[in-house]
């Protein structure tokens, strides 16, 4: 007798940086990093997550003014793991899990390191990225201003004190 089953479902595994797997269906939308079999913490990032997981929707918003993309769409999490994953290639994991009908999700990313140290990259780069649209700006003063602001800014405090204000423990957190 077949097992009944959800149409589209594949119920597949992910192969991951370290050389281990993971079901895709243990991967649920709460998910921000897991125990793996390795012994290391590898954080989640899902398309469904807001880019507001990492910096403040006032900044998103901003990215989202400056940034167009190449393929048209808005400024979201796709576009800053795409930006992890140009960066780190053999630390992340991406996954295109649409067919399966099983998650609610449709993009997936793994990285080797957890979800705090994904949390730092994900701000550094933010940071790269907003320092080199305002070297392009026509304004040598303001560039300078800002360059000066970041050389000051504290990336471990920030995610500190973002990742307390969001209260990353509980499904529940909500943008900052």
């Amino acid at each position: 007798m077949s097992e009944p089953r959800v149409p589209g479902a594949r119920g597949g595994e992910v192969s991951l940086p370290c050389g281990e797997s993971v079901a895709v269906a243990e991967l649920d939308m709460g998910v921000r990093e897991f125990d793996c079999d390795c012994g290391a913490r590898h954080a989640v990032v899902m398309d469904v997550h807001p880019p507001s997981r990492f910096v403040p929707e006032s900044l998103v918003a901003i990215l989202r003014e400056t940034i167009d993309s190449t393929d048209g769409e808005e400024f979201d999490t796709m576009h800053l793991m795409g930006v992890v994953l140009e960066e780190f290639p053999e630390k992340i994991v991406s996954e295109d899990v649409s067919e399966d009908s099983s998650v609610g999700y449709a993009l997936l990313w793994i990285a080797d390191f957890d979800a705090r140290r994904l949390h730092e990259i994900v701000v550094e780069l933010v940071v790269e990225l907003m320092e080199h649209a305002v070297s392009h700006a026509d304004d040598a003063a303001t560039a300078s201003e800002f360059e000066e602001q970041m050389h000051a800014f504290d990336v471990e405090e920030f995610v500190d004190r973002y990742r307390r204000e969001r209260d990353f423990e509980h499904e529940t957190d909500t943008p900052a």
